[in-house]
């Protein structure tokens, strides 16, 4: 018998859970897109995503579009055909953003790190100490479909010993809101973000902060286009022009209502909380590896991202999954493809639980102990006490 009859709960990295707050600013009619209280709601949405970033310094860019059109929007205003980029892989996303560029006949050299670990700052120095012409590097902070977590900061001060003048560019899509992000004090040149993960917003926002470094590079960069152009969005003689047009009316209203829950909660505590709920998935998965074949994908505890866990599981995840879902009203996160060369393909060994935006205990411990249910009913072997391990690392911080 099916025990699926509750609130179904989303435990994927993405959209994230919604907050009440969030939906109901959103539950309202269109309003006036040329004066009034929404120009006012979107001035204080820039102010409040400079928080989120520590990004002061930076413009931001609004774009209609999800984290592949925010991928784009910084492409398109930094760079010209024949360009060369140092992509730096972590898993799956910095490629998908350096085929993008490729397909702009952008030129790509790319340094693989593998599935399992984080970018070694060392190879980045090396490589920009080789290559001079190198006009840009470009990574994330977390990619989410290995779950690893990058250091910026180490990547800007290899970039800075090599004495190269590239442009860095960083993929927070799935870390901002939930872990560490100083872009002024890390000398990040271009933050790429979207609104379904760490801001608790409906996908539909992507954002780009963009430094006084892109800013001068966009001059000279030829393949900019009009509706993703910076300067009009950055300098605009009437408020539409910020959009290029008509604005994301509602997702500007329950973005303003989730950032505002972040400046109540204080940054630094989101980032406390986050790292305590993910905690505890890393302690239940631990314990689930000391009878069985689990095992977290990223091994150092210290490059485990915050947001997202990608779990190895020596079977096919997806009759776990399947169970979840139809039995049990959990949905976890499917398993992205690591290998180099499959781009979009499923990988049956592996399911990713999302601990990102809106979440607490019961969330998190509720997750994990539904996993152990739909583990028991499956009979697959794991240790015991995954979640009073949790239950423990929760509370012990």
């Amino acid at each position: 018998m099916s025990l699926a009859r509750g609130r179904h709960f989303q435990a994927i990295p993405g959209p994230s859970a919604m907050p009440d707050e969030v939906l109901s600013a959103m539950h309202r009619d269109a309003p006036n897109i040329y004066e009034g209280s929404l120009i006012d709601v979107t001035l204080e949405v820039e102010t409040r995503l400079k928080a989120v970033a520590r990004a002061q310094k930076a413009g931001i860019v609004i774009y209609i579009t999800n984290g592949h059109g925010a991928w784009e929007g910084a492409l398109i205003n930094l760079f010209s055909p024949g360009d060369k980029v140092l992509a730096l892989y972590t898993g799956r996303f910095a490629r998908g953003w350096a085929d993008m560029a490729r397909a702009m006949r952008v030129e790509i050299e790319e340094i693989d790190f593998g599935a399992r670990s984080s970018v070694d700052p060392q190879r980045v120095e090396d490589a920009l100490r080789r290559d001079k012409s190198i006009k840009a590097v470009l990574m994330v902070q977390t990619d989410t479909a290995s779950s690893v977590r990058n250091d910026v900061l180490g990547v800007r001060r290899a970039i800075d010993a090599a004495g190269s003048d590239a442009l860095f560019l960083v993929d927070c899509i799935a870390s901002l809101g939930c872990e560490p992000y100083e872009m002024d004090a890390w000398g990040v040149d271009v933050t790429v973000a979207a609104s379904q993960k760490g801001l608790m917003t409906p996908p539909g926002i992507g954002l780009n902060y963009v430094g006084e470094k892109a800013r001068r590079a966009r001059k000279s960069a030829q393949l900019v286009t009009p509706y993703w152009d910076w300067e009009p969005r950055l300098e605009p003689t009437a408020f539409h022009a910020r959009f290029c047009g008509t604005p994301p009316t509602h997702h500007l209203f329950g973005l303003h209502a989730a950032l505002g829950m972040i400046e109540r909660e204080g940054l630094e505590n989101v980032w406390e909380r986050h790292r305590r709920l993910s905690g505890a998935v890393h302690a239940a998965v631990e314990a689930w590896g000391k009878g069985g074949t689990w095992e977290l994908n990223i091994p150092d505890p210290a490059n485990r991202s915050w947001a997202v866990s990608a779990i190895r599981t020596g079977i096919d995840a997806n009759t776990l999954r399947t169970y979840c879902d139809a039995e049990l009203d959990l949905t976890l996160g499917v398993g992205i493809s690591l290998s180099s060369g499959a781009v979009g393909v499923r990988e049956a060994g592996l399911f990713r639980i999302g601990h990102m935006g809106h979440l607490n205990p019961p969330a998190i411990l509720g997750t994990l102990a539904t996993i152990e249910a739909a583990m028991e009913a499956l009979r697959l072997e794991r240790g015991p006490g995954a979640v009073e391990a949790a239950a423990k690392a929760l509370v012990k911080g």
